[in-house]
């Protein structure tokens, strides 16, 4: 018999063409793959659409739950690709707790790398419009990762308070208004810490030096600067004057009868004109009952009234009271015939107008 004849040109061929047929196939997954890769992890993925976009990562938080926050904000675009990237950077290994901003063009590895890095965006605390210790807490409670609960629990604690160098009624002076940065995981003790660090950063030689020569501690100047304050809220330029007045009546021992702390010591703020009734008022705050300051301030004074109180305007004024021209100053006086004659001339002007107060 003949054995069959081999094409060895042919077989080799064909095999060259397996090969080269290979070694294509393998090409083109590992195109695809490279291009799935940088495309997953080096293409942006975040559209905001212009709006600030932020996540809130809380204490404990496992990465899917930061990763579906995310998910809700709408700012990504391929969410399975995120969480594909999580994963082959294993985030559930490194989630830290802060406040994230959501970057308008970051990469699936850009927005990953932040949270695993705990890379935060501060945000901005500013105060104003506060009366109450509990108003306060509620503000701070805003601005971190704490509830309200336990920043009133901080203020109205002797002990606390007292490692700070306050008292429970006077703590609020403590925080100065002004806009801080700070980040969203602080601890309520951490805030307190800061706030008595920008206290300190904030009483310079320079301003201690003014209050000392006006015989006042630091929370006696806080506390007539809230009365300054609410008593003229719209014309920072007259607090000065106002200022003035109080010390003159400091310094000679009269009552400072000043309406503001009436109304803080019955508790109503809607009280827009004081009365003998409010007059009644059992409290170490009504100063028409009281002499000196009361024992704590009746807000957060601005730095624009402390330092109203600290450079007072020198005159021999004792009383003021509005203008007839409703313009927000007020007229002053040296006697009570003068304020009488002052506050007449007010008392017809709102009957003039047809005010009820």
């Amino acid at each position: 018999m003949t054995k069959p004849r081999i094409d060895y040109k042919a077989n080799a061929l064909r095999r060259r063409n397996r090969f080269a047929y290979t070694v294509g196939v393998l090409g083109i997954i590992f195109i695809t793959f490279f291009y799935y890769f940088y495309q997953v992890f080096f293409t942006p993925n975040v559209e905001t659409k212009g709006r600030p976009t932020y996540v809130l990562v809380r204490r404990g938080q496992t990465a899917k739950a930061v990763l579906d926050s995310i998910d809700r904000t709408g700012a990504i675009v391929d969410k399975l690709s995120l969480h594909f990237v999580a994963r082959l950077m294993k985030y559930d290994e490194l989630v830290k707790p802060g406040r994230y901003e959501i970057k308008d063009g970051y990469t699936n590895r850009q927005l990953i790398s932040d949270l695993r890095a705990g890379r935060q965006s501060p945000l901005k605390l500013t105060f104003q419009n506060i009366r109450l210790r509990q108003d306060l807490a509620q503000k701070l409670s805003t601005a971190i990762d704490a509830r309200p609960h336990q920043f009133d629990s901080l203020l109205s604690s002797p002990t606390y308070t007292k490692s700070l160098g306050f008292d429970t009624t006077s703590i609020i002076g403590m925080f100065i208004p002004n806009t801080y940065e700070l980040y969203w995981n602080s601890s309520a003790d951490n805030l307190m810490q800061r706030m008595k660090k920008e206290y300190e950063k904030f009483w310079t030689p320079a301003r201690d030096a003014k209050r000392k020569k006006l015989g006042l501690t630091r929370e006696q100047v806080s506390t007539l600067a809230s009365i300054v304050e609410a008593e003229q809220q719209q014309h920072a330029d007259e607090r000065p004057r106002v200022a003035g007045v109080y010390l003159n009546r400091l310094k000679r021992d009269m009552k400072l009868q000043a309406d503001p702390t009436v109304v803080y010591a019955n508790g109503d703020f809607g009280i827009k004109r004081v009365l003998n009734v409010h007059l009644q008022k059992d409290s170490p705050y009504n100063t028409y009952k009281y002499a000196g300051l009361p024992p704590g301030p009746i807000n957060l004074p601005s730095i624009a009234s402390i330092d109203a109180v600290l450079n007072p305007e020198e005159h021999d004024y004792l009383y003021f009271c509005a203008k007839e021209d409703f313009s927000g100053y007020h007229a002053f006086a040296t006697n009570e015939a003068g304020h009488l004659v002052n506050a007449r001339r007010y008392q017809a002007a709102l009957s003039r107008a047809g005010i009820m107060k």
